[in-house]
C-alpha cells in the first residue's frame, strides 16, 4: 500500500496544456521517482501538513510582480546606455529566457507535492548537493541585493544633499558614507522583529513605488527641463556584458516562484499569472530603460534619478519614492538568511531572543562595510546579475528539470530550447562576472 501512495504521488501533477511535466514513468526511472519521493517524505523537512493554497489568480498575479519589480528598474537606463539602443533586444531574450526557465520550476514543482521551495527543487533534482548549491547561490544574491539598497540609499541621499558632512568621535565622514550609516540605524529595529508581517504590509507597496518612479520620470521629461533630446548609440559592443547582466538582475525572483505556485488556489492558472507578470514587468522595464536614455544619453548614471534635477517636484517624488521602498524592504529580504543562521544555532542556544538580536545586527553591519567599501551600485548589481541571478535563474532551473524529469535523454526541440538558454546563461555568468569584477577591481584601486 505504501509503494502505491508513493507512486501515485510521483504522477500527481496537475494537467496543463503548457506546463505539463514530461515525466518518465518506467523502468528503473521509475523505480528512481518513486526512491525519492520517499527520500523527500522522510526527510524531516517535510514532517510538516502540507496547506492548500488560497491565493487568487489577480491576487498571485500582484504578489508576483512585486516580487519581479524591484531596484533594477533605475539600473535599466544605465544598462541601455551601456550596450546602446540594439541592446534593448537583450532586455526581451532574458526576459524569454527567464520566463520559460519560471515554466520548467513550475514542471518540476508538479512532479511532486511535497517539493515546496527551490531548494527542495535542488534536493529533488541533485540531492543534498543540489540543496546546498540552490541555498548559496539564493542567499548570496539576498545579502547583495541588500547591500545594494544601502548603496542606493547613500547614492541618492548624497545627492539631494551634495555638502553634508559628519564628524564621529573625531573622524570625518563623507556625506554617501554617513547616509549609509544613518539609513542602517533607521533599518536596524526592523531587523530585530521576528514578526515581519507589519512590514510586509508596507513592503508591498512596491509595485505602486515602481509605477510612482516611471510617471515622475516621464513628467520630469515632458513637463520639465530635462526634456528628451539626447540619441544615444545604435551599438556598443563594449559595454554589452554590463548591459546584459544588469538585465539579467531584473529577472532575479525565481527563489519567490514556488512559494507564489503552493499559495494559489487554483495552480492551473499559473502559467498565465507567470505570463502576465513577466510582460508587465518587462515592458515597464523596457519603457523606464528608453526614458531614461533619450533623457541623459551617455551621461545617465547608475541609477536613473541621480539625474533627475533635484529641484524640480516630480524628481523629489520619484527620489523620496526611491529611498523608502528599500527601507522597508531591507529586512524582509534578508529573512531568509538571518532565519537559516538563527536555525543552525538554535542547536546551541535554543530559542534565545538575545542570540536573535545579535545575529541580526551582525549581519546589518557586515552588509554596511560591503556598502562603504564597494559603492558602486551599477558594478555590484552587475555582478549580482552576471554571476548569482544567471546562474539562479537561468542554468539551475533547466538543470533540475532536465534532471528530475529525464529530459535531457530525449533529443528534440525542447531539449535543443533549453540547452541554449543554459549555454547562453553560462555565456552571461563567464563574461559578465569577469567583466563586473574588472570595474570594480578598477574602481577600487583608482
Amino acid at each position: 500500500m505504501k509503494g502505491e501512495m508513493e507512486a501515485k504521488g510521483v504522477n500527481m501533477a496537475i494537467p496543463s496544456s503548457l506546463t505539463t511535466p514530461l515525466v518518465l514513468s518506467h523502468g528503473g526511472e521509475y523505480e528512481d521517482q518513486i526512491k525519492k519521493c520517499a527520500e523527500l517524505q522522510n526527510n524531516h523537512l517535510h514532517h510538516t501538513k502540507l496547506k492548500e493554497g488560497t491565493s487568487s489568480f489577480f491576487k498571485t498575479c500582484f504578489n508576483g510582480i512585486n516580487a519581479l519589480s524591484g531596484v533594477g528598474i533605475l539600473s535599466v537606463p544605465c544598462a541601455l546606455a551601456s550596450g546602446g539602443w540594439l541592446s534593448l533586444i537583450l532586455l526581451f531574450v532574458v526576459a524569454s529566457a527567464t520566463f520559460y526557465t519560471g515554466l520548467l520550476m513550475r514542471r518540476c514543482l508538479d512532479v511532486n507535492p511535497q517539493i515546496r521551495t527551490y531548494p527542495d527543487t535542488g534536493e529533488y533534482a541533485f540531492g543534498k548537493k543540489g540543496r546546498m548549491i540552490v541555498s548559496i547561490f539564493m542567499y548570496l544574491e539576498l545579502y547583495l541585493v541588500a547591500t545594494g539598497f544601502l548603496i542606493l540609499e547613500g547614492d541618492n541621499l548624497s545627492n539631494l544633499f551634495p555638502n553634508m558632512g559628519f564628524e564621529l568621535g573625531g573622524i570625518s565622514i563623507n556625506g554617501r558614507q554617513g547616509f549609509v550609516i544613518i539609513v542602517a540605524l533607521i533599518i536596524l529595529p526592523s531587523m530585530w522583529l521576528t514578526d515581519l508581517s507589519k512590514v510586509s504590509y508596507v513592503s508591498a507597496s512596491g509595485v505602486l513605488a515602481c509605477v510612482v518612479i516611471i510617471c515622475s520620470v516621464l513628467w520630469v521629461g515632458v513637463i520639465g527641463e530635462t526634456g528628451f533630446h539626447e540619441k544615444g548609440k545604435l551599438l556598443n559592443f563594449n559595454g554589452i556584458p554590463t548591459g546584459l547582466s544588469l538585465y539579467a538582475f531584473c529577472y532575479c525572483a525565481h527563489p519567490v516562484f514556488p512559494t507564489l505556485y503552493n499559495s494559489m488556489r487554483d495552480k492551473r492558472q499559473f502559467s498565465k499569472v507567470l505570463l502576465l507578470c513577466f510582460v508587465l514587468v518587462t515592458l515597464g522595464l523596457a519603457f523606464m530603460a528608453v526614458l531614461g536614455y533619450l533623457m541623459s544619453g551617455e551621461n545617465v548614471k547608475s541609477q536613473v534619478t541621480l539625474n533627475l534635477p533635484p529641484r524640480e517636484i516630480a524628481s523629489k517624488i520619484a527620489i523620496y519614492t526611491t529611498l523608502v521602498s528599500p527601507i522597508t524592504k531591507y529586512a524582509l529580504t534578508v529573512t531568509p538568511i538571518v532565519s537559516a543562521i538563527e536555525n543552525s544555532l538554535m542547536f546551541y542556544h535554543n530559542e534565545s531572543k538575545a542570540v536573535s538580536i545579535v545575529v541580526r545586527t551582525l549581519f546589518l553591519i557586515s552588509s554596511v562595510i560591503i556598502a562603504l567599501t564597494v559603492p558602486f551600485f551599477e558594478y555590484l548589481m552587475s555582478l549580482v546579475g552576471a554571476f548569482l541571478s544567471a546562474t539562479a535563474s537561468i542554468i539551475l532551473p533547466s538543470l533540475c528539470y532536465l534532471k528530475i524529469t529525464g529530459a535531457y535523454r530525449r533529443f528534440g526541440c525542447e531539449l535543443v530550447i533549453i540547452l541554449g538558454i543554459v549555454l547562453m546563461g553560462i555565456f552571461v555568468v563567464i563574461i559578465g562576472t569577469y567583466t563586473a569584477l574588472q570595474q570594480i577591481i578598477s574602481q577600487l584601486f583608482m
